[in-house]
């Protein structure tokens, strides 16, 4: 860059507040708890709505076939929604785009307490396209946090996960049982209320730096949130598209053998519906710890790049492992490993991304990072469902030992490659 262009980046900046006078750091912690909290509360009404659904469903006449096309409609949905919503949030601030996936959940278990029809249970997905809490918590505490302490923060909303996931399955399961399928999903939809009176009350407009804004509010209100060429132009950012290739390749394998979990447990472990309940919460308090008290201090000590290669390596071993396991005990064994690469897998490249973009993008970054998501719950069941009929369990596993070694193999290599020419 020339000094000129320094000098003129230098007065920009001393013309107008940095970040960090914008919203001075007492005031920025504590936006960032309540996001925490607003995500909780959000995946708690998830889960709490999956004990509601599939049971609706059965009631209506739907089998395994049909409720894959309602997972399949959802997935397709929000993969196309999630880039959509981060532009909105970039554009109009944190407050309007929580404010909008909070109304959606209204909606959606208003749409799910009144559903008395096939037709009606797939009216209530449509509102998921706008559902996307996860990834605008994301962009705020990506917003507010310091790029030193990205990961260990964004570490802290899949605490958030874990503590939901437990939350919601109990809540809507004791609902269900008691209460029955509509005034489960009325809860949910006061709950979700809740979370939207929290966003209005201490979100603010928005979380972006004062320099984004005044440099780049009128160019971006001028551009539609429609534009394919904005969102995809983030791809071309030094890094980005590398991380974000290793990001879908080297997680499609383990997204698969999680979509494809509750069969496994019921097929290949027979286990019983209440079982299935205490493995799911399994997983929830292992995430719990992983992430709440172990990928902090990981940050802290190793670099991201180092911190990626050890989560896809874990990952490669933990997929030889489940191809060769025999009943349920070994899986147990083989979930804490799991989990770690899992999420320090998603922390890292959600972190090295939203770095490699301008902070004025971080919103519509992740919500392509969440796109990743979507695209696994839509070609996740039929992959997996394909790979388990006709070649078993172990065929799941060994595609993720082969594709994450192939990944590790290849990042190194680079690695190796930048270190020489760096010295050079």
């Amino acid at each position: 860059m020339s000094a000129r262009g320094e000098t003129a980046e230098e007065s920009a900046k001393a013309s107008v507040p940095i970040q960090a006078h914008v919203i001075d750091q007492p005031k920025r912690k504590k936006i960032i708890n309540i996001v925490y909290l607003i995500a909780t509360l959000d995946i708690t009404w998830t889960f709490l709505q999956c004990s509601v659904t599939p049971y609706l469903a059965k009631k209506l006449g739907f089998d395994t076939l049909w409720l894959g096309y309602l997972q399949t409609m959802v997935g397709l949905i929000q993969l196309f929604g999630g880039p959509m919503f981060g532009r909105f949030a970039d554009i109009f601030g944190a407050r309007a785009a929580l404010s909008l996936s909070c109304s959606a959940k209204i909606v959606y278990f208003l749409l799910l307490a009144i559903a008395s029809s096939p037709a009606m249970l797939f009216l209530h997905k449509v509102p998921t396209v706008f559902m996307h809490v996860l990834p605008a918590s994301q962009m705020v505490v990506a917003d507010l946090s310091e790029p030193d302490k990205r990961a260990d923060a964004l570490s802290k909303i899949g605490l958030c996960f874990g503590i939901g996931m437990i939350a919601g399955s109990t809540l809507g399961g004791q609902l269900n049982t008691r209460y029955g399928e509509t005034f489960t999903a009325c809860v949910g939809a006061a709950g979700s209320a809740f979370s939207l009176l929290l966003v209005l009350k201490f979100i603010p407009t928005t979380t972006k730096a004062q320099a984004t804004i005044t440099n780049k509010d009128s160019e971006n209100k001028s551009k539609s949130i429609f534009n394919v060429g904005e969102i995809t132009r983030l791809l071309k950012f030094p890094g980005v598209m590398r991380t974000f290739v290793v990001k879908i390749i080297a997680g499609l394998p383990s997204g698969i053998f999680q979509v494809m979990l509750s069969i496994i447990a019921m097929e290949f472990f027979k286990l019983k519906p209440e079982q299935t309940g205490y493995l799911i919460a399994y997983f929830g308090i292992t995430s719990m710890v992983i992430q709440g008290g172990v990928i902090g201090r990981m940050t802290a000590r190793y670099s991201e790049r180092s911190l990626l290669l050890l989560s896809i390596g874990i990952s490669s071993l933990v997929g030889l492992a489940q191809a060769y396991m025999q009943n349920v005990f070994q899986f147990c064994l083989t979930v804490i490993p799991m989990m770690f690469a899992l999420s320090t897998f998603n922390v890292i490249t959600d972190s090295m991304l939203t770095k490699n973009v301008p902070s004025s993008d971080t919103g519509t970054m992740l919500g392509l990072c969440a796109s990743v998501q979507s695209l696994l719950l839509t070609v996740g069941p039929t992959v997996g469902g394909f790979l388990y009929v006709n070649y078993g369990i172990s065929s799941i596993g060994l595609i993720q030992f082969v594709v994450n070694i192939a990944v590790f193999v290849y990042l190194l290599q680079h690695h190796f490659t930048k270190t020489a020419e760096q010295k050079e």
